[in-house]
């Protein structure tokens, strides 16, 4: 396989590879991540395969809007909206019980599921032509550091997967902030760009 470099004025062909199957690394506000159909099953586990990934660890997943993570997730809380409001798009994940639909691939089998809308307009417009959620995983080989660059996504998955978008580089490297809001508490799972005050400031 040969990886194509495109540019961000080439997303509709990024958007054509996703929707026959195929893994793109596109840019995000945080890292590059590896985007495929989170509707496809079979997508999703070349995703495995092409990080080295232990499928015993969930994939979050892209979407545009709320209106993209409640055809993923079920019972929605109030704060889940509280923080979209404010934080989508922006680098904040959040962890929601996930409806039947969504492949068990995508979750490692557990009852829920990670949703974040990135703050990058070449992501959002892929989005936007795939017309599907997108799996989110950083772009990186299991166990190394995540790609800040499309050179270093070409690096780790040359030959590998269908596609890279350069987009520049990313703006940092620090990941989003996973918040779990599938109890009575809210809980921070890891710490990332948007702060433990910023998330409690919005949703107190």
């Amino acid at each position: 396989m040969k990886t194509e470099i495109l540019s961000t004025d080439e997303i509709a062909r990024a958007a054509e590879i996703i929707l026959a199957g195929g893994l793109v690394a596109a840019p995000t506000e945080t890292v590059y991540g590896l985007c495929a159909d989170a509707t496809n099953e079979a997508a999703i586990r070349k995703i495995f395969t092409a990080k080295g990934r232990d499928e015993r660890k969930p994939i979050s997943v892209f979407v545009r809007d709320m209106r993209g993570a409640e055809a993923l997730c079920r019972e929605v809380p109030e704060a889940a909206y509280k923080l979209a409001e404010k934080f989508f798009p922006g680098p904040v994940t959040l962890v929601l019980r996930k409806r039947e639909t969504v492949s068990d691939a995508l979750t490692a089998s557990g009852e829920t599921v990670g949703v974040r809308c990135p703050d990058n307009a070449a992501v959002l417009e892929l989005l936007r032509l795939t017309n599907v959620p997108l799996t989110g995983t950083s772009a990186n080989l299991s166990g190394e550091k995540s790609a800040e660059s499309a050179e270093e996504a070409l690096r780790a998955f040359d030959g590998r997967i269908e596609a890279v978008i350069d987009g520049g580089r990313c703006g940092g490297g620090v990941p989003s902030t996973v918040i779990d809001l599938t109890g009575g508490e809210i809980k921070i799972l890891r710490a990332g760009a948007v702060s433990k005050e910023e998330i409690e400031a919005v949703i107190a």
